[in-house]
């Protein structure tokens, strides 16, 4: 029987040492792009040029008007784990600089033919470094003006193992392109311009404030389709500060990509703040898309880790309650605030959007004055009878409203019904039913056209969830009513393992389940405003269960708040669905009257739960160019 020889422990070589870390900070072209402009930036510069040849396979090229290296310095520069940006692991808690690692320069030296020419305000001339792999010259004299130029040449020459993956010219030149654009929305005072093979391809110049320069990088076409968001939450070391853009809901694609988030001038990419933009467009995008949206995040450099990732795109907060709770309310506040009924176009006002643009009530603008929500106490303004129309009768022709359920109420006995009647529409809100589908009314812009079942559905919504945080206030769930025999729905052991994880979640909605035996489920409960909509029991258990099946990350109570309050919007958006206007109903003009009201006074009436639109604009100006008379 042999015996195995372990081989023997021995120190690499700086080169192989190099170009270990090379594999971790240099991927492409871009990420040797993203490197020297980091540098560049904490060098203080105000204007940063980038050349790209070959999409900078062939050379990648930096150069800026900053500080400078001192020419004693310039070897130190390229040497492992050199950086001036930190001193002590005590500096390692509030990093400030956009680089600080220290071997960017050595990885990048040691895949590739690179030169630095500096110079510094102190010096007569500049001086140059030549690198090529583990080979370094001596600093040599060289004519330039005051700032660093670095030329990386010939990437990964010395590994074609790594050069071989690389994608086409074009596409390299699109990712590195894409990475100076990142880098110049988070730095508006800098100017930038790229020249891809002898062309300038992005000229941006200095002192711009952010909303110039998004809208010079994302397109000043593009203006109507964003809302300005602020925030100031600024409290010692908890607190910070808020800029951004948040794009209309018509924006949002199937990937985040259109979502440019950045902290104190660095892009990021974060679960906090992607998680709070897509729990603030709730309800006004589809499931599985992304809403566009550029986030700057201002904050003390204590309260959060960049040292988490080698290209330092992720971090983490130390209080990400912070940031989720201020990034959330401050968009949701701000597209509270607009108008988002879409106006239809021949023409896209937008890539990608064929046939309808947004026009916004509220202009790009941190002047706008915050409208004060009507949303908490909107029930109790309206008069009696408009609340009916929640519960319309299920009768299939004329259909006279008939009294809700009291709502649970912590703070006295429950609201008795009054009989009145509603005023006829003003006739600015004169509707007329098509086909028994669609409501078409006017305002002040033009035609409006309304979905009856996507808007009464996030009537039913918004007032479930109002109705459901009265009664969590107190103490109970929604009111329900006992079955003298239960609905049976026909199940698993493993539903019944899911229904018992979703008890508190149940109990909230004011339903009962319990196991006949091990093959069925009995509704003992089933909420009366569901019952009075004609909802079966067992068929919405039923649907329930294989949503709960089909989306087991939603309903999983691993996290209860967050996962809870996202299995309720769930199940409170089947029931609004199921209990709302259906299309093909017909409804008198008192319910008419009631819906359009309704449409006016709940938040977020502009889309369905689902996030499709409830109502689409056709513009006076839309007509007159139709009708020739443009």
């Amino acid at each position: 029987m042999s015996v195995r020889v372990l081989p023997e422990i021995r120190t690499l070589p700086p080169l192989v040492v190099n170009q270990i870390a090379a594999g971790e900070v240099v991927e492409r072209p871009a990420s040797v792009v993203k490197e020297l402009v980091d540098n560049a930036i904490d060098s203080g510069a105000t204007q940063i040029g980038v050349e790209l040849e070959q999409g900078g396979i062939e050379l990648v090229r930096v150069t800026d008007n900053g500080c400078g290296i001192p020419a004693e310095q310039l070897p130190l520069a390229v040497a492992p784990h050199a950086t001036s940006k930190i001193r002590d692991t005590a500096d390692l808690d509030r990093i400030a600089t956009m680089g600080f690692r220290g071997e960017a320069l050595a990885s990048i030296a040691s895949v590739s033919r690179m030169s630095i020419r500096s110079r510094t305000a102190a010096d007569a001339g500049a001086m140059r470094l030549d690198i090529e792999g583990a080979t370094s010259g001596s600093p040599r004299p060289d004519a330039g003006p005051v700032g660093t130029s670095v030329s990386v040449r010939n990437l990964f020459f010395n590994t074609p193992a790594r050069r071989k993956f690389l994608r086409t010219a074009q596409t390299e030149q699109g990712h590195a392109s894409e990475i100076v654009r990142e880098l110049a929305l988070a730095h508006p005072a800098i100017g930038f311009t790229v020249k891809c093979d002898g062309r300038i391809t992005l000229d941006l110049p200095p002192n711009q404030s952010p909303r110039e320069r998004a809208l010079a990088v994302i397109g000043g076409e593009m203006e109507s389709q964003y809302l300005e968001v602020n925030a100031d939450q600024f409290d010692d070391a908890r607190g910070l500060v808020l800029w951004g853009l948040a794009g209309l809901p018509v924006l949002a694609r199937p990937t985040p990509k259109w979502q440019h988030l950045f902290l104190n001038g660095r892009p990021v990419r974060d679960r906090t703040i992607q998680h709070a933009l897509k729990e603030a467009y709730r309800g006004l995008v589809e499931p599985g898309r992304h809403p566009a949206a550029l986030i700057m995040i201002e904050m003390d450099p204590g309260a959060v880790d960049v040292n988490v990732h080698p290209a330092k795109s992720e971090v983490r907060f130390r209080d990400s309650g912070v940031v989720h709770k201020t990034v959330y309310l401050s968009v949701r506040e701000a597209l509270r605030r607009a108008d988002l009924t879409p106006a239809t176009a021949p023409e896209a006002s937008s890539p990608g959007v064929q046939g309808w643009r947004f026009e916004p009530t509220v202009a790009i603008q941190s002047s706008a004055p915050p409208v004060p929500s009507r949303f908490a106490d909107a029930f109790q303004q309206m008069p009696p009878v408009t609340r009916k129309f929640e519960f319309l009768a299920p009768a299939p022709s004329v259909r006279a409203p008939i009294e809700p359920a009291p709502a649970v109420s912590p703070d006295g006995p429950l609201p008795q019904p009054v009989d009145a009647a509603i005023p006829a529409p003003a006739p600015s809100q004169r509707v007329l039913q098509v086909h028994n589908s669609f409501l078409v009314t006017q305002d002040e812009h033009g035609v409006v056209i309304i979905d009856q079942h996507a808007l009464h559905e996030r009537v039913m919504f918004e007032k479930l969830k109002v109705r459901l945080d009265e009664a969590r206030a107190g103490g109970g769930g929604l009111e329900s009513q006992s079955l003298l025999v239960p609905a049976v729905v026909p199940t698993t052991p493993q539903r019944i393992e899911l229904v018992q994880s979703l008890a508190s979640m149940f109990k909230r909605l004011g339903i009962t389940l319990e196991p006949l035996g091990a093959s069925a489920l009995g509704v003992q409960a089933f909420p009366t405003f569901l019952f009075e909509r004609g909802v079966d029991p067992a068929e919405f258990i039923g649907e329930l269960l294989d949503r709960a099946e089909a989306e087991p990350e939603t309903f999983s109570q691993s996290s209860v708040s967050t996962a809870e309050e996202a299995a309720l919007h769930e199940v409170l958006d089947m029931m609004a669905c199921k209990a709302a206007v259906k299309a093909g109903d017909q409804m008198s003009q008192q319910e008419l009257a009631e819906l359009l009201a309704l449409r006016e006074e709940i938040e977020r009436s502009s889309n369905c739960p689902h996030g499709r639109p409830t109502a689409l604009r056709l513009t006076i100006k839309e007509l007159e160019r139709q009708f020739g008379r443009s």
